[in-house]
């Protein structure tokens, strides 16, 4: 990877490339969800790929990634911090809209009834399986928000927000892992360099396994589990942005993969975006991104839109952890 902090770039444009940027890598993958790998370079030869549209997106289209990401972002701004009651409507609100994509356990969670803080791990106990990437896929407008309070705040935070509809504390932590590296990026400093002392904060029981796949010499052709789960996403996302030097070669890199291609994207995206800026993100992906909003009548957020929220999140964000940032009530 490029040196891109060697030419400094404003925290702003930092925090509107990490919001846009995810939302463009969604929107880029998304058409080729479940594919193999190769097909993103197959149908794109020059790797210059465009927003296609494809397996019922339309050009541009943003997915339950992007979608529920903004509902956290909303929430942030209009609740004054995490109102993890607040943020749980929400998703069951646009749950209930229809989305065109929900992951089947997020659907479980939002869908079977139960209170805010019992329904994700009730789902655990009964499945046993509760690692999905469905957390960390909306994570970047909470990353931006919580980034200028610090590491441990910015962490639990993503801990909490991941635990809404993640049981298993193993998606808790690599949503803290992806939190602290974008804060790390914000800040202009090396992501990847701070991964030794980003994986000292990680729970000791899933230590291990998140250093295994957040090494400098892990790739995705030694994940054990599909991309759909929380371990080989966030490793490929890092493994795209160790062996790339642009922010669209990085987002190439990680749909050529397969899999769950507009997650591995966005949360690629997010983290690409933070290190990049809004700059290195091209006009035609902006010009046609869009954010449907399933649940709440025809909105439609635009990049005009996107710039806003991101703008809001990095100016109002909490500027230390203090008492009232995170509710539970």
């Amino acid at each position: 990877m490029s040196s891109p902090h060697s030419a400094p770039l404003a925290r702003a444009g930092r925090a509107a490339g990490a919001v846009i940027g995810s939302a463009v890598g969604d929107a880029l993958g998304a058409p080729f969800e479940f594919g193999p790998a190769g097909v993103f370079s197959a149908r794109f030869p020059d790797r210059v790929g465009t927003l296609c549209g494809g397996g019922g997106w339309d050009p541009g289209e943003a997915t339950d990634d992007t979608q529920m990401a903004v509902l956290v972002g909303e929430s942030l701004l209009e609740r004054g911090g995490l109102d993890l009651p607040d943020v749980f409507d929400r998703f069951r609100r646009w749950a209930a809209g229809e989305p065109k994509d929900i992951g089947l356990q997020t659907e479980d969670v939002l869908t079977n009834g139960e209170p805010w803080d019992l329904a994700a791990g009730l789902h655990f106990q009964v499945n046993g399986r509760a690692a999905g990437n469905g957390s960390l896929m909306r994570a970047t407008t909470s990353a931006v928000y919580f980034a200028p309070a610090g590491r441990t705040a910015t962490m639990e935070a993503a801990r909490r927000i991941a635990a809404l509809t993640h049981g298993d504390r193993a998606a808790w932590e690599g949503t803290a892992v992806f939190h602290e590296l974008v804060r790390v990026a914000l800040a202009g400093h090396d992501p990847l360099a701070a991964l030794p002392d980003t994986l000292a904060e990680v729970h000791a029981d899933h230590r291990p396994r998140w250093a295994t796949v957040l090494a400098p010499d892990w790739h995705p052709a030694l994940a054990t589990e599909f991309n759909g789960a929380v371990w080989p996403c966030l490793g490929t996302a890092l493994w795209a942005l160790r062996t790339t030097d642009t922010f669209e070669s990085a987002l190439a890199a990680a749909v050529d993969v397969g899999g769950d291609t507009d997650t591995v994207a966005a949360v690629t995206g997010g983290l690409a975006g933070a290190v990049y800026g809004i700059d290195a993100v091209p006009d035609r992906w902006t010009g046609l991104l869009h954010v449907p909003l399933p649940g709440y009548g025809d909105r439609v957020l635009r990049t005009p839109d996107l710039l806003a929220l991101a703008e809001r999140l990095n100016s109002e964000a909490p500027r230390g952890a203090h008492k009232g940032q995170i509710r539970a009530e």
